[in-house]
Order: C-alpha cells, then sequence, then structure tokens
C-alpha cells in the first residue's frame, strides 16, 4: 500500500472505477450515504446504528478486503501470533474469548465508554500515515479516513469500522498486556469488552493499583473507562465474560436458556412470542436455540451423538427446528433426493413462470420471485433429525422422524403432535419428490418408501394418475413421468430431451455417475449448472406435468382438511 501515490491508484487498488470514487467523495460527499437507527438497549439506552447506502456499503466491502488481506500478510510476515483481540477476528469469537478465562478464582470486566465515537477521522488518518507496516501518503490516507468515517467517527454499522477499530487498539492492547503481565494476569479484549483473570489468591491486594494502571493506559491509548460496568467477579459467584459463565465451563447463563425455551412454548401455543415486551420473529428464536447448542456442542467430547441420544438443551433445538420446517414453513416446502434436481425444477419454473405464478413470478427488474422453499440439508439436519446431506434413502427419515410415532422416535414433538398441540393444522404442504421407479423390480427409493408408508393398491393407482399422494397431515409424495410414454422407470434427468442430454462441455459428454475431466466426461453438478445458465434455450415439456402436480397440491391444501 506504500506504493498507492494517487486517487487513481486506489481505486485501482481496491477494485472500484474512479469516477465511483469521486462522486462518493465530492459529489455525493460521505456524510449523506448514510441513514441511522436507533436500536434500544436492555438498560433503556439507545444505540445508534449508521448504515451506508448501497454503492458506498460496495466500495467499503472492498475496501475491507484489501485491508485485510493486507493486515492478514503483515501479521503472518511477521509472525504476529497475539490471541488478546477475539472480536470481528477471523477463527475468534465469543467462546474463544470466553475460554481463556474459564475456571478462574478473580475475573474482571472493563469495558470501553463510546468505543467507535472515540476513534476520530484524525486518529484513523494518523495511523496509515504513521504505522510502520502502511505509511500511507497523506492524500491517500484521507481518502481512506473519508470513506470510512462518517460525521468525524468510525460508524457502528460500517463494515470497515470493526477492523480499523482493532488495528488501532492493537498498540493499547500491546500496553495493557504488559501491565496484565506484571500483575500475572491473563488478559483478552472482544471489542470494547475488557476481560483479565488469574488464579492469584494474592491479586486483590492489587486490584486497585492494577486499576489504576489500566486506567492510565486507556487514558492514553485515546479511550476512556466506562466506570459503571467495571466488574470484580469471584469464583463463588457466577462469573460472566462476553455473556457466557465460565466458571467451571463454557455455558450460556440459565435464565436466557430458560427464557428461549418459555419463549419457544408461547410460539408453540399461542402463535407468537415476546423478546423485550415486543413480538419476536421466529429467526430470533432460532438465532437464540443456534446460539445456545453452538455452546452446548462445544462443551461434548464426543460429538459423534445422533438424534436419539441428545441432552435435553438439544432435544429442545430438535423440537423447534421441526416446528419451524415442517410445520410452520412460511412457504410451501419442496425436498428432492439431490441438489442438483433442485436446479432442474428452478429452471423448469423460471421457463414456464406464465403458467405457474402460483410457483413462481417475474419481477418488473427481469429477477424471479419462488413461492416455493426449496430444503437445504446442513449439517444441523443430520446431527437433529438423522437427514444426511444427500441420497433418497433419507427422504424416508422425514416420515419416519418427524411426522410418525416409532419405537425409536417416541419421545420426540412430531408433526402430528404440534397439530395437537396448537389446536391448528400445518400452515403448509411439504412435498417429498422421488426418482419414477414404481415399475421397477429392483429395490429402489421409491418402492421402498411406499412399503414403508404402506400405501395401498387405491393410493397406488392415484400415485400413478394424479403423479402425487398425500401421505399424512401436510405430507405430500409426487414422481413425475415421460410424456406420452408408458409407464417406465426414469430419473429426474430423463425428463430432458436427447440434445441437452448430449450436450458436449469441453469436449466431455454428460453421465449420470460420478465422472471426472480425467475420464472424458461430466457429472450432475455441471449438468445442472449448465442447465440452470441456460433455461431459456432448453426444452422443458416433460417437466410440466411435474410443475402440475405440485401447483394442484398448493391449491388444493387449504381445501385438504
Amino acid at each position: 500500500m506504500k506504493n498507492i501515490k494517487t486517487r487513481n491508484d486506489f481505486a485501482k487498488f481496491i477494485g472500484v472505477k474512479l469516477q465511483t470514487l469521486t462522486y462518493l467523495l465530492y459529489i455525493k460527499k460521505i456524510d449523506n450515504c448514510y441513514n441511522t437507527l436507533e436500536i434500544p438497549k436492555k438498560n433503556g439506552d439507545t444505540r445508534t446504528i449508521c448504515v451506508p447506502n448501497k454503492n458506498l456499503k460496495k466500495v467499503q466491502k472492498k475496501l475491507y478486503n484489501k485491508l485485510s488481506t493486507y493486515y492478514d500478510e503483515i501479521k503472518t510476515q511477521n509472525n504476529f501470533t497475539s490471541k488478546i483481540s477475539h472480536g470481528f477476528e477471523k477463527n475468534r469469537s465469543i467462546v474463544t474469548n470466553a475460554e481463556v478465562h474459564k475456571n478462574k478464582r478473580y475475573v474482571v470486566n472493563l469495558d470501553l465508554l463510546v468505543f467507535f465515537p472515540s476513534i476520530n477521522f484524525g486518529r484513523v488518518r494518523s495511523y496509515f500515515i504513521k504505522n510502520n507496516y502502511f505509511e500511507i501518503n497523506d492524500d491517500i490516507a484521507t481518502i481512506l479516513a473519508q470513506l470510512t468515517c462518517y460525521k468525524g467517527t468510525l460508524p457502528q454499522g460500517a463494515s470497515t469500522s470493526p477492523l480499523i477499530a482493532n488495528m488501532i487498539c492493537n498498540i493499547m492492547d500491546i500496553r495493557i498486556l504488559k501491565i496484565a503481565k506484571k500483575y500475572r494476569l491473563d488478559y483478552t479484549r472482544y471489542a470494547d469488552d475488557l476481560t483479565f483473570s488469574t488464579n492469584n489468591k494474592y491479586f486483590l491486594n492489587d486490584y486497585d493499583k492494577f486499576l489504576e494502571d489500566i486506567k492510565n493506559i486507556i487514558h492514553r491509548s485515546g479511550f476512556e473507562l466506562n466506570s459503571k460496568k467495571t466488574r470484580l467477579l469471584f469464583s463463588n459467584s457466577r462469573q460472566e465474560v462476553t455473556g457466557l459463565v465460565v466458571n467451571k465451563k463454557i455455558s450460556v447463563p440459565k435464565e436466557y436458556y430458560k427464557n428461549t425455551r418459555a419463549m419457544a412454548h408461547s410460539l408453540y401455543k399461542n402463535g407468537y412470542f415476546l423478546i423485550d415486551d415486543e413480538v419476536g420473529t421466529i429467526e430470533q428464536l432460532e438465532g437464540r436455540f443456534s446460539f445456545i447448542n453452538q455452546i452446548n456442542l462445544y462443551n461434548i467430547d464426543n460429538k459423534k451423538k445422533n438424534m436419539w441420544h441428545l441432552n435435553s438443551k438439544e432435544k429442545q433445538y430438535q423440537k423447534f427446528m421441526i416446528y419451524k420446517t415442517f410445520y410452520a414453513n412460511e412457504k410451501p416446502l419442496i425436498i428432492t433426493e439431490g441438489k442438483t434436481d433442485v436446479l432442474y425444477i428452478k429452471a423448469a419454473l423460471k421457463k414456464y413462470y406464465k403458467y405457474f405464478p402460483n410457483l413462481i413470478t417475474k419481477k418488473d427488474n427481469g429477477n424471479f420471485v419462488f413461492h416455493v422453499n426449496f430444503f437445504k440439508r446442513k449439517q444441523k439436519h443430520s446431527y437433529y433429525l438423522n437427514l444426511v446431506k444427500d441420497g433418497a434413502d433419507t427422504i424416508k427419515n422425514i416420515y419416519s422422524n418427524c411426522y410418525i410415532k416409532t419405537k425409536n422416535n417416541k419421545n420426540i414433538t412430531t408433526v402430528h403432535d404440534f397439530k395437537k398441540l396448537c389446536g391448528e393444522r400445518e400452515t403448509n404442504p411439504v412435498i417429498l419428490i422421488f426418482d419414477n421407479e414404481m415399475v421397477s423390480n429392483k429395490d429402489r427409493p421409491l418402492k421402498k418408501f411406499l412399503n414403508e408408508i404402506k400405501v395401498n393398491a387405491s393410493q397406488k393407482d392415484k400415485l400413478k394418475e394424479n403423479l402425487y399422494i398425500n401421505i399424512c397431515d401436510n405430507l405430500y409424495l409426487c414422481t413425475y413421468q415421460l410424456n406420452n410414454k408408458e409407464a417406465c422407470e426414469i430419473e429426474i434427468e430423463d425428463l430432458f430431451p436427447a440434445d441437452v442430454l448430449e450436450h458436449e462441455i469441453n469436449g466431455r459428454k454428460f453421465s449420470k455417475k460420478d465422472s471426472t475431466h480425467d475420464n472424458g466426461f461430466y457429472g450432475k453438478n455441471e449438468f445442472s449448472q449448465y442447465v440452470y445458465s441456460n433455461y431459456e434455450s432448453i426444452d422443458f415439456s416433460n417437466f410440466i406435468s411435474l410443475l402440475s402436480a405440485i401447483n394442484e397440491i398448493i391449491e388444493l391444501y387449504p381445501n385438504n382438511i
């Protein structure tokens, strides 16, 4: 960065057009590129969030990427291995911050007053000019400070603020660390939260002197201590570090877990819950459960458990997951055998959007809006619901684990249980899509699933005629067939015409089997990407019966009580 001398050099460095940079800095002006929001705190105060507009946000993101990469290179080249800062750092979190202070005799929590506003335009500019690892040209440092400051200070809400704050605070951290070592203390910082801990039983004798030394360093570093938040915590009482209890192991406060469980019960029973006296969202509740279980997993030595051997906290998250995914799903949910099937169906919907407005619409700007969701299998679904990432055989686990009671899942809250608890039927249908293998003599996934759900002859005939049946509650089974063909065993790729299946990519032909560049073929992943990118020119007529079946399920569902 030392070689950047002109505004044009800087624009090229961060990857934006010079005109864009000039417009933001000198025509629009940075202070006119923000909206401010007042967010209430628990103590009754408010936190001001400054949100940059779309254009400035893009520029700041590019600048952040460049600064972050450059700073990482500096740390690597100079063997900086400091573990002091844990906020907004790669592979660091409130958990790694709390871990340092686990099971200690004394814990001291300090808080910096008005953290981001304390870092003003002059400090940002001066840092990049004077720091030995940057030594940026004065004019370029001015531009950098202009792009990252709002009304003269670092704004809380800009992506660049935490990174620059950590850079500037690094000098303070080194000074504080020296004092911490003097008093035999461990020290970490998470943004504006400073934490010290020790097992030194004589620390109390030096506490006042230690606090005075730290106050002086913080003041010399351009910050002030928030005396209202200074806390000395003893091992015989609850010790918290960045919201986590650290007495014996890392854990969430009991009140947080109990409140989350109560919120979930209110949601299941009443259809809503409150957070800080306001109606909460299901995303907020999921965030709380996810956080609780992140900490829970951190403490489990043997993480190779399954859904039938979960502890009480995990069972609560499992219950919520079934509720959100299969009972109160905000849109009709489509679950396919493989991830490539999703791209095929999405491409077909985009091709025929005019005929299926219940499933998809096209906005004036040309973007598409899907009115159905496609299930994305994640690691949490494997752990909590026994739904592995790919494979048709695992689709049956949705039925056997989330919808019906068996010997294995008698303690699991199923969709049917929620129906009785809430007193209302499910919000939207859940549609399982299988390859059509009913006529196969082999033990195919669809055939095995039909045996699993004990489908009778009448239901099989209905499936052949309509391409779908209702299994139970809001769960549907759907398949497809080739147009104008007798019943035959097909996979979803067979719905494409020969010219599409024969399309070559760099001289390689499509194969349904796992394929690589080396054997002269390409596989389903590349094929699905090709299909999705070229949907306008591809014939999807064989998909119409499948799309019609999905559409009919959704249209008739409100009346199918």
